[in-house]
């Protein structure tokens, strides 16, 4: 199963330990992580979205971290999920 992994990143100084763990822990599972906290700094939050969009679209799930309901745009993401009909889990 390909899973994208969502969850806050604004903010957070951590964020690419914390999108890091759950991406070690699904790939030991057996499944195809996708990690949007592996894209380069500097872009604006719509090329953001547009490349995280483009990345759930080829996903079969989504994984949202305990703190996306802190993060608008893992907010979106999670919508675009469902309306979409992918498997959501939550970490």
């Amino acid at each position: 199963m390909i899973v994208y992994i969502a969850g806050k990143i604004t903010g957070d100084p951590d964020y690419k330990k914390k999108f890091g763990r759950a991406e070690v822990a699904w790939r030991a599972a057996g499944h195809t992580a996708i990690n949007p906290a592996r894209l380069p700094e500097g872009l604006s939050g719509a090329d953001y979205m547009r490349i995280c969009t483009a990345m759930l679209e080829a996903a079969d799930a989504i994984l949202l971290l305990a703190d996306w309901k802190e993060s608008r745009g893992a907010q979106i993401e999670k919508a675009l999920a469902e309306y979409t009909g992918k498997a959501v889990f939550y970490d």
